[in-house]
């Protein structure tokens, strides 16, 4: 439904607070920002929600503001939600109800990006709906669909680039999952499956580098199901992301919003040898990833 220009203005006003008055911390320089990151991209911004539901929690607006409001052009990514069903038919996506979450945010120009054919995502006209756009989402669903219907393509290539030209990328559960640089129940045959033993299917789109995120931690007692993926790559930063919480990242530091904690693996320090293999982080703190430690905010705590 069209909305007036006064309520798009309106709208734009909230939008644009809700992201000023976030803690005065979030507004300082990342560590190390005269030095190229290492992890988070060099330009724009990451926004790796733990699925659940965002509303509520300020995750989605954040992500908005960051792409430059409700006027910017956001991309919407349904694709992890399947791309053929158990028959083999392919799975059709209702642009409407895919983008109406966000039309009820007062986007003005939000655009639904899909396909199952990676040879269609390689075409230059399919991917041309990212030119200039501001902000990409990715939705839920599985990961190992992201990666069939994008890896090693064009469009793959124009996410980056929304972070090159200093735009946002997001996504939520398997949206979190494909930012990493190794993809977490990437398996086929299921999510429970955390290491996939098809190649094609370990490999994420790495905006978040040196990574390895996992999704749903609270709600599915997942705390410790990164340590074999850490076992296997000791110096990635491991991410385990609560439901309704949300990690927004600028070049090495990150910020936790939203309602629960992350679960941060990190096989760099130090622990006592009955300590679990990784803190958790509340809501409000900030963390460098460079330094592998808590800048601002409430102290990291092992749970026993």
């Amino acid at each position: 439904m069209l909305r007036t220009r006064t309520s798009s203005v309106v709208v734009a006003l909230l939008l644009s607070a809700a992201f000023s008055i976030r803690p005065a911390h979030a507004r300082q320089p990342d560590v190390g920002a005269t030095t190229a990151p290492i992890h988070g991209p060099p330009t724009g911004a990451l926004v790796i929600a733990g699925g659940g539901n965002l509303a509520g929690t300020g995750i989605m607006e954040r992500f908005v503001a960051l792409a430059g409001g409700p006027d910017a052009k956001i991309v919407i990514v349904p694709t992890a939600g399947g791309n053929r069903r158990p028959d083999g038919t392919l799975i059709p996506y209702n642009a409407e109800r895919v983008l109406a979450p966000w039309k009820a945010l007062g986007l003005t120009s939000v655009h639904m990006l899909h396909t199952h054919d990676p040879q269609r995502a390689d075409a230059p006209d399919f991917a041309a709906l990212l030119d200039g756009a501001r902000g990409v989402w990715f939705n839920g669903g599985r990961q190992w669909n992201l990666v069939d219907s994008y890896a090693g393509t064009r469009t793959l290539q124009g996410f980056h680039d929304v972070l090159a030209r200093g735009g946002v990328i997001g996504g939520s559960s398997a949206g979190a999952t494909i930012q990493g640089t190794y993809l977490v129940r990437g398996a086929v045959a299921g999510s429970q499956v955390m290491m996939a033993p098809e190649p094609e299917h370990q490999d994420a789109f790495n905006f978040l580098r040196r990574s390895a995120i996992d999704q749903h931690v609270d709600a599915r007692n997942r705390w410790n199901d990164l340590i074999p993926v850490m076992d296997r790559f000791p110096d990635y930063l491991g991410l385990g992301i609560s439901e309704s919480t949300a990690l927004v990242v600028a070049r090495d530091t990150f910020e936790v919003i939203g309602k629960a904690e992350v679960a941060i693996h990190d096989r760099s320090s130090t622990r006592a040898a009955d300590a679990p293999p990784y803190v958790r982080v509340a809501p409000g703190a900030r963390y460098d990833m460079r330094a592998r430690r808590v800048v601002d905010g409430p102290a990291p705590a092992r749970t026993p």
